[in-house]
């Protein structure tokens, strides 16, 4: 046989299977899926609410490419990482708080917890997740200064306290009372709330188009509801069991955390036990935080130690080997 005619074996170094998928692709469809709620809160809050947005979007941006400038290092503003960091740290800030609430969350976010660990994909918790966490414990009253919906408030001015809080649905279950909203309202998004986290309709519009254009599994968002769902209907805080457990799964934030936080894929496991282990550690953490300690902000703390839970699962509960007997003739 000739040499023209032999055949020659290409060998490359991993990985072999191409996926067109890329990370400003999954970042370009998680900023898609959390526009709906995103445009929701600016109508629902006003205009406020969009210079809040704005500030903690750009400003995500910015540190991002000034810290990878300064350390020389490859700049990756481009794939939409900043972006997404920056919107759903916006999207769980009330709209009263102080112009530069979402500047100071959005440094902790870029800089303290995802580059200086590495950058993408290195952060051993969620940036926004963390960010928030970092905000409630370092201003507390203001990370949880809620105003009425449809209140007319200053673009940029601070919001004087004249205005009033107004409750929450879940600081009324924490009192041990139903809220005074209706559940339609609650979930269309007409009370009182972080800016994102109000409309459940339009949240869940969000997470079926990632789960569509799987950016996302199920076994987080589901295992994380069906904790929470089936906890509330065991230890019901008020007498009316089926309202409570509602209005416990349709206000919180439990929503926006289970579709677009913990799901996060540096910070949760990638087996799809590893996976259901993870929702359901959460649902578990956000009930005893609500119940046990009445903090209305449980979700970012639950899900935060569930993200440094996240690298032992993956550890102990790996994928069985699949053994290939030979064929024998």
């Amino acid at each position: 046989m000739s040499n023209n005619n032999k055949q020659t074996l290409d060998v490359t170094s991993s990985p072999h299977i191409k996926n067109p998928e890329t990370t400003s692709t999954i970042m370009l469809d998680v900023i898609i899926a959390l526009i709906p709620a995103a445009a929701w809160g600016v109508y629902v809050f006003g205009k406020r609410a969009l210079a809040v947005i704005l500030m903690s979007v750009l400003s995500a941006v910015l540190f991002e490419g000034l810290y990878q400038h300064y350390k020389h290092i490859p700049l990756t503003i481009k794939d939409g990482s900043a972006v997404v960091t920056g919107l759903l740290l916006a999207l769980c800030l009330p709209v009263s708080v102080p112009i530069w609430i979402p500047v100071v969350g959005s440094f902790f976010a870029i800089v303290v917890v995802k580059q200086l660990f590495g950058g993408i994909g290195k952060n051993i918790v969620n940036p926004a997740v963390a960010a928030r966490a970092f905000l409630l414990l370092i201003c507390h009253k203001m990370m949880t200064f809620y105003t009425a919906p449809y209140t007319k408030l200053p673009l940029i001015k601070n919001v004087s306290k004249s205005v009033g809080v107004s409750p929450t649905p879940l600081s009324y279950l924490n009192e041990g009372k139903l809220p005074e909203c209706s559940l339609f309202d609650a979930i269309l998004g007409n009370v009182s709330g972080t800016i994102g986290e109000v409309s459940v309709v339009l949240l869940f519009v969000g997470g079926i188009y990632l789960l569509i254009r799987k950016t996302i599994k199920w076994y987080i968002p589901v295992s994380y509801i069906s904790t929470v769902v089936l906890l509330s209907l065991m230890f019901p805080q008020v007498n009316s069991t089926f309202a409570f457990t509602q209005f416990e799964v349709f206000s919180g934030g439990l929503i926006l955390g289970a579709i677009f936080m913990a799901t996060d894929y540096a910070t949760s496991p990638v087996t799809k036990w590893g996976r259901i282990i993870y929702g359901i550690g959460c649902g578990v953490l956000t009930v005893i935080i609500r119940f046990c300690f009445k903090q209305v902000e449980a979700v970012p703390f639950a899900i935060l130690i569930m993200n440094f839970a996240s690298r032992y699962l993956d550890i102990y509960i790996r994928p069985s080997k699949v053994w290939l007997k030979k064929r024998t003739k």
